[in-house]
């Protein structure tokens, strides 16, 4: 990771793991249909509406921050969706889970109805097109599904089932609540008796998005 050239415009595009993923399925997955802008790497607090130069500089230290070159953790980048908001909007939406984070034991089944809160007013908490939820490793589940909803999107989302490879991949779903049942395979464990992952859910009217850890715990065998 390195810094880009701000005093010069530059498009610096790459593809996420998961687009490489998907470009390597060879089964026409990969198609670009959207984009979307965040400010990730901006510090609002440094707008300084008392600079004594007026009100051309109250921006300048935040024009002058240096910009991140891209990289590929779909985890890691574009956190900070910009979004369009009603007029008058004063709160952000944000999501609840229901959990700041996940436990599991082996072979537990699990279900996240998210909810976006600060949204249309407060007169609604789900979103008409859903959300999208995206585990890191979905190795770790023996299911991993949305449901509740049925659009092109969904549809299309939650057809294409992910096989592993020996290797972690992520893996996508849209709903308006996730299953999950965690895996029952002890040869991942290994020698560890955790597994760790992470959950990725966001709004995809609102944008609002939420990252919370995941974590599966092996189940001792007993014999007697």
């Amino acid at each position: 990771m390195g810094y880009l050239n701000n005093a010069v415009v530059t498009v610096d595009a790459i593809l996420t793991t998961k687009g490489r993923e998907l470009l390597a399925r060879n089964d026409a997955s990969f198609q670009i249909t959207q984009f979307a802008l965040g400010d990730d790497e901006i510090d609002y607090t440094l707008y300084n509406p008392n600079h004594p130069s007026g009100s051309a500089y109250y921006g300048e230290a935040i024009d002058n921050m240096p910009l991140l070159e891209a990289f590929p953790s779909e985890l890691q980048i574009m956190k900070y969706k910009l979004t369009t908001l009603p007029r008058g909007t004063a709160k952000l939406p944000v999501l609840d889970l229901g959990y700041a984070a996940i436990t599991m034991k082996q072979g537990a089944q699990l279900s996240v109805t998210p909810q976006t809160l600060n949204y249309l007013g407060n007169e609604q908490i789900f979103e008409t097109s859903g959300y999208s939820a995206t585990v890191g490793d979905v190795r770790l589940f023996n299911t991993f599904a949305g449901q509740g909803i049925q659009t092109e999107a969904s549809i299309t989302a939650n057809a294409n089932a992910t096989v592993t490879l020996g290797t972690n991949v992520s893996k996508t779903v849209i709903g308006t609540q996730i299953n999950l049942t965690s895996t029952t395979v002890n040869t991942l464990f290994g020698t560890n008796t955790q597994l760790r992952t992470t959950l990725t859910v966001t709004g995809l009217d609102s944008g609002a998005r939420i990252t919370i850890p995941v974590t599966i715990t092996q189940q001792s065998l007993t014999t007697t």
